[in-house]
């Protein structure tokens, strides 16, 4: 028998914590739909990830919606899905060149995110008190 390569530390449910960015409230940049940003910083290690994996801290998004972002970051060229012949079959993700090419601007907008929370709550606190202007 082969020898089995060693599976992945297993993702933490805290992995994704930072508040100003991949998909926060506080993120004013987005990249793919809601949840691509945190997709890719599961899979940004490079290694290759099972839904389940994925899952633990992307627990508050419904398997439905995990499924439906992998699949459209799948359909743009951003990750791979790779099938394993098993019994019960064995599903992957990992990111592409591409996906992978992601990171530094994702990297990039989270720093810029950091930097600037304060005044972005301090304008949309503002907004929110004065409302929209007609």
């Amino acid at each position: 028998m082969p020898d089995q390569p060693h599976p992945p530390a297993p993702l933490d449910s805290a992995f994704i914590d930072d508040p100003d960015c991949a998909g926060s409230p506080a993120q004013p940049f987005r990249v793919g739909d809601k949840w691509t940003g945190m997709v890719l910083r599961c899979l940004e290690d490079g290694k290759p990830r099972r839904f389940t994996e994925l899952r633990v801290p992307l627990h508050w998004i419904t398997p439905k919606v995990l499924t439906e972002t992998l699949r459209s970051m799948e359909r743009n060229g951003f990750l791979t899905r790779t099938v394993h012949d098993e019994n019960p079959p064995r599903v992957e993700y990992a990111l592409t060149p591409l996906g992978h090419s992601l990171i530094g601007p994702l990297d990039t907008a989270c720093d810029w995110a950091r930097a600037h929370a304060p005044e972005i709550a301090e304008a949309r606190a503002s907004y929110e008190q004065a409302g929209p202007v007609a």
